[in-house]
């Protein structure tokens, strides 16, 4: 988890790197070509402002990818309790995380194995909220199958 923390962080400040030495690059061709004139006063702005949308936008990215390998993280969190557990068939059931909440779905042999699923996810640090769509296997009879 923290070399992928460590690789974003990094990436973004590559992409930031790359972003000033082009904006330094070219505030010096200007300042050694031709006295400025309104054309490239104009063409310098523009250049500012593509330079300041690139980085909202680089910065955007990358929260996205720190949400989603912080929801990928809670995930496997909770896989590996799930199948780490002697009560719980971890194959049988899904876990889907959204932000905090992390829901639960698949179907599960007993009450027992429900119950224990249900509670290791809301065990898991971070966890806020558990969604529960997990079935229980039942026959027409009532009987578990």
């Amino acid at each position: 988890m923290s070399i992928l923390r460590l690789l974003l962080i990094l990436f973004v400040i590559v992409a930031a790197g790359f972003l000033l030495m082009g904006y330094l690059g070219g505030r010096a061709q200007f300042a050694l070509s031709r006295p400025q004139t309104t054309e490239s006063s104009q063409t310098v702005a523009r250049a500012r402002q593509s330079g300041a949308e690139i980085a909202e936008k680089t910065a955007i990215a990358a929260k996205k990818v720190e949400e989603t390998l912080d929801e990928a993280a809670l995930t496997t969190k909770i896989k590996a309790k799930m199948a780490l557990d002697d009560t719980v068939k971890a194959r049988a059931i899904n876990v889907t995380t959204h932000g905090s909440t992390v829901t639960l779905s698949g179907t599960v042999a007993s009450r027992a194995e429900h119950d224990r699923a249900v509670s290791l996810a809301r065990e898991t640090e971070g966890v806020t909220q558990v969604i529960d769509d997990l079935t229980l296997n039942v026959r027409a009879d009532g009987a578990l199958k």
